[in-house]
């Protein structure tokens, strides 16, 4: 089974230059449905809780006040020994993922590790391991235990817990099985169907809108394939919160960060002014939408009416132009265009508007979404019922 396994390489995170700022260099000791029958999510999702039921937790200024917290949460503190021998001595022969950020390896955590599984039983986990050399840093590394180490919800990948031994940082995640959105949608053999790209579509939108949703909103700031990944079943989760920020309180209407991200993902203004919203994720949900729809990556080598490769510049337009946009579909979806489809290519028209201010919010593409599905999900009864009386 392990050898099934597909070895994923995800794509490093760059760091955008804005202003004039760059990222300064860290010191050494500082410190990621079933395709053809995909089980669509469900259409309402259970109710969106907080991990924390007391208030929100104190985000740790540096990892020494980290250190001093008896816990975190309701996290496991695991020692870097019990992870060692979680994933074989960190054996080469299991890791499912790499990037800027280190390696992650498919590992084993006894059930006492888990509230509510018994002690007898073992848990299939990955083991994300940082690189201490690598693009993210101890802060990376905190806000990724802060907020998902609060925040409970169906569309975010569950962190079971983390090792902070010595130079060691190390989170443990809940198994996915099928790894990342990117591995499977831009493979030649690429066979999800129309309706698992919608159900993938709706699940990370539903995690979004959580996010945005919060008491203070969380922008989750790099959106892309390669950080939706994807459990047995094809349901998707957002993975990677290292680069997540808190939004805007009181009558601000943004923050003022460095710029980072991935390029081809990053909204414009942002880009260009380092003022960042929640309408900056909404860009990226609409960059993958966008990705979803014509099977092609965000970034691509030149092509005759691209500007710099960039999809975005030359797919959007033809979005509204119904009589063109079948050109432009994945073919690999097969069958004529699917129901739907003028409006998901409005919607990733929307959502990639150079105007922040005309996006859709979240919540709202989740509404557009569970609409197209459900009317999909009708005309297959239906399809079902007019077989059904052909054959009596």
């Amino acid at each position: 089974m392990l050898s099934q396994l597909p070895i994923v390489r995800r794509m490093h995170r760059w760091i955008l230059p804005s202003c004039g700022d760059i990222r300064p260099s860290r010191p050494s000791s500082s410190r990621r449905r079933d395709a053809e029958t995909p089980r669509p999510s469900p259409m309402f999702p259970p109710k969106l809780r907080k991990t924390v039921s007391e208030g929100t937790l104190a985000v740790p200024k540096d990892v020494e006040e980290f250190r001093a917290m008896t816990a975190y949460g309701c996290l496991k503190l695991f020692t870097y020994d019990e992870l060692r021998q979680a994933t074989g001595d960190f054996d080469p022969g299991r890791i499912v993922g790499e990037g800027g950020f280190g390696v992650v390896y498919r590992g084993f955590i006894d059930g006492a590790a888990r509230k509510g599984h018994p002690p007898t039983t073992t848990r299939e986990v990955a083991v994300k391991q940082l690189n201490p050399e690598g693009l993210q840093g101890d802060r990376e590394w905190l806000t990724e235990v802060s907020y998902l180490g609060q925040y409970s919800h169906p569309n975010l990948v569950e962190l079971i817990g983390y090792c902070c031994d010595d130079d060691h940082r190390l989170l443990v995640y809940e198994f996915m099985a099928k790894g990342s959105l990117e591995h499977h949608l831009f493979r030649r053999a690429c066979t999800l169907s129309w309706t698992a790209r919608l159900a993938i579509a709706l699940d990370v939108a539903r995690g979004l809108s959580f996010l945005h949703g919060a008491e203070r909103p969380i922008i989750y700031r790099d959106f892309k394939t390669s950080n939706i990944l994807l459990d047995a079943e094809f349901n998707a989760k957002l993975s990677d919160f290292g680069l997540a920020k808190e939004g805007p309180m009181g009558g601000k209407t943004h923050v003022s960060t460095r710029v980072m991200g991935t390029y081809g993902y990053a909204a414009p203004e942002y880009m260009a002014t380092g003022h960042l919203t929640v309408m900056s994720d909404v860009y990226g949900f609409g960059v993958v939408l966008l990705e979803m729809l014509v099977g092609r990556r965000a970034a691509e080598p030149s092509r005759a009416g691209a500007r710099e490769g960039s999809l975005v510049d030359w797919a959007r337009p033809i979005l509204i132009r119904p009589k063109k946009l079948e050109r432009i579909l994945d073919r690999r979806i097969g069958g004529p265009a699917p129901r739907g489809l003028g409006r998901v290519a409005r919607l990733a028209y929307d959502c990639l508007s150079q105007n922040p201010k005309v996006r859709p919010v979240m919540g709202r593409v989740v509404t557009t979404l569970e609409a197209v599905l459900a009317a999909g999900a009708d005309d297959e009864e239906d399809e079902e019922g007019t077989a059904a009386a052909g054959v009596s």
